[in-house]
């Protein structure tokens, strides 16, 4: 019987704080999977992850029975790349002074102190954040356009630098786009599409350069809208869903299941011919040419 089988690879997956997107979801694929699971949490929502976690209030129960355990849980703040790049008002917030480590080569470096040279498979970049998400790409300013590209999309720029060499050959990178990459999508602003557009095509780029250099593969998957408590920010996000249910081509919203199922599926030996690809896991939604709805109702 064909499976997925994860026993004895590690994993990193950046950007979880709760149990509702899709990074936990991810988690929970990986996890089940057989994989041991590490993950970069944002300074301002760590102690609340980990109260959360310490406290049962997240669902860490797995399909089989089981629970999913972390190995580490690191401090992550994936817009800055070494402790020289942090400001002094970021260094002496309260939620960041009692932390170090928390750059993406902290982390790095942390990783290989706890656990060596060669030490990771599989790395998830599941961070997005755009401070004007809710403004028209007309009424953006610079510096939230850059803000957005920088969490977004050079973040996995800088984390395949920096994660690369620890990875095994044979190694997965997998990060979350959405179709405002490829299309327009009304109210999905603040540089956001440019952002996953960047992702998108730096997705083929690493997965080239990566590949030779370091022989991992680098993929992302184009999900579909989910109301998760960070996709809130957007303000339309249950519209959104309601929408793909109507007009996708199985008229149904996507699952978190699904994409961390198909995530899991990337980071395996299943997928070793796999890389440089945008994976939609959306219902089919992005194939259609038109309003499904109207259509539906006149029959």
């Amino acid at each position: 019987m064909l499976s997925i089988d994860l026993t004895g690879k590690r994993a990193f997956v950046a950007g979880v704080a709760d149990d509702r997107g899709y990074g936990w979801a991810i988690v929970r694929a990986l996890a089940q999977a057989g994989a041991s699971v590490c993950i970069g949490t944002w300074p301002p929502t760590l102690r609340i992850f980990t109260k959360s976690l310490e406290r049962g209030k997240l669902d860490t129960s797995l399909p089989d029975g089981g629970e999913i355990r972390f190995e580490r849980i690191y401090p992550l703040d994936a817009v800055f790349d070494n402790d020289e790049d942090v400001p002094e008002d970021v260094r002496s917030d309260k939620r960041y002074v009692d932390l170090t480590g928390y750059t993406i080569q902290g982390v790095a470096d942390q990783l290989r102190a706890d656990f060596g040279d060669n030490c990771l498979d599989i790395v998830v970049h599941s961070l997005a954040n755009g401070p004007e998400v809710k403004n028209d790409l007309l009424d953006t300013s610079r510096p939230g356009y850059l803000a957005a590209v920088s969490a977004s999309a050079f973040s996995l720029v800088s984390m395949v630098q920096r994660f690369g060499p620890l990875m095994r050959p044979g190694g997965a990178v997998i990060s979350l786009s959405y179709l405002a990459a490829e299309r327009v999508i009304p109210g999905y602003g603040g540089g956001m599409s440019s952002a996953k557009a960047a992702l998108e095509g730096d997705t083929r780029t690493l997965a080239f350069e990566a590949g030779r250099r370091w022989g991992i593969r680098v993929n992302t998957i184009s999900a579909g809208p989910l109301a998760s408590r960070a996709a809130k920010a957007i303000g339309t996000i249950e519209k959104m869903v309601d929408y793909y249910r109507l007009n996708a081509a199985l008229p149904e919203a996507n699952t978190a299941e699904e994409v961390g199922s198909a995530a899991a599926f990337l980071c395996s030996p299943l997928g070793s011919g796999i890389t440089g690809e945008t994976l939609h896991v959306d219902k089919g939604y992005h194939a259609m040419g038109m309003q499904a709805d109207p259509l539906l109702a006149s029959e």
